[in-house]
């Protein structure tokens, strides 16, 4: 799909919203906008295993490819992003995630590096209006998020009307398909075990690329019995993201081996300058 076919979805969606007041007031292209670009993230076989670690090459030589380079304190200035944007391209890292407002900004900085640009749509509890968060996605990915991080909605879930949380992330995934991929946000701490694996099979039978693993609404880092709980659940077809408390690369390393292909932080740099080290 082209900008000008991106656009024209927007705009669509603008005149659904405000029942056609938006016809006279067309958005302008996006100076430059970047074209989609393939994920870095490949689906691993069914029945594979994570690589094991050993010193110069395999994990470690990986490692930075698997980490996403979060920048979404709310403090921070158009110019920390661009700075650390240049070295997660550098780096080599799998993506940054930045809040809505500077996805154009990363793309800028990063469309030539291979670094893949993402957001977040619906964060942190899923329970804005489906129209909101389908119009944020759209946006995302006219500006360049070839990524999103989209958060299941919890009320639905706590409420027991997952099939409402099922057809929300089914039109989530109509709206990416073929431009960007799909991290679901499971915020494990809030759920019983019983809406766990409903929200797990939820995720894996929608066809979602990744499932985020979360800490952001409790604080509850992702440990290795977790990651091995939801790999029981999604199966190997559905990528695992962990989210936030990994500062070293030793944590980094225990977490892949039980089965994360991502991790998100913060001392992204610091962890990829010591696994490029071994």
């Amino acid at each position: 799909m082209n900008v000008n076919e991106i656009i024209s979805e927007v705009s669509a969606e603008l005149e659904r919203l405000t029942g056609g007041a938006s016809r006279s007031a067309s958005p302008a292209p996006l100076k430059g906008a970047p074209a989609y670009v393939v994920p870095a993230y490949i689906r691993p076989a069914p029945g594979s295993s994570p690589p094991q670690a050993v010193h110069g090459q395999g994990m470690y030589s990986a490692v930075p490819g698997k980490l996403e380079h979060s920048l979404l304190d709310p403090a921070i200035s158009r110019e920390k992003v661009i700075a650390e944007c240049e070295l997660a391209g550098q780096y080599g890292a799998a993506c940054v995630v930045v809040s809505p407002y500077f996805v154009e900004c990363a793309s800028d900085v990063l469309r030539q590096t291979g670094v893949a640009v993402c957001s977040a749509a619906g964060f942190p509890h899923g329970a804005a209006s489906q129209a909101a968060k389908s119009a944020e996605l759209r946006e995302c990915i006219r500006r360049g998020a070839v990524e999103m991080d989209v958060a299941v909605n919890i009320l639905a879930v706590k409420s027991g009307e997952i099939d409402a949380a099922r057809r929300e992330l089914q039109e989530t995934l109509q709206i990416a398909r073929g431009r960007c991929m799909i991290k679901a946000i499971y915020e494990q701490a809030l759920y019983s075990d019983e809406e766990k694996n409903a929200v797990l099979s939820l995720i894996r039978e929608c066809g979602c690329d990744f499932v985020k693993i979360s800490n952001a609404l409790s604080g509850k880092k992702a440990e290795e019995a977790d990651v091995r709980f939801v790999r029981g659940i999604v199966g190997a077809k559905v990528g695992i993201k962990i989210d936030g408390g990994v500062k070293t690369l030793e944590r980094a390393v225990q977490l892949f081996q039980a089965g994360a292909d991502r991790i998100g932080l913060t001392a992204t740099i610091a962890v990829a300058k010591e696994a490029l080290g071994r």
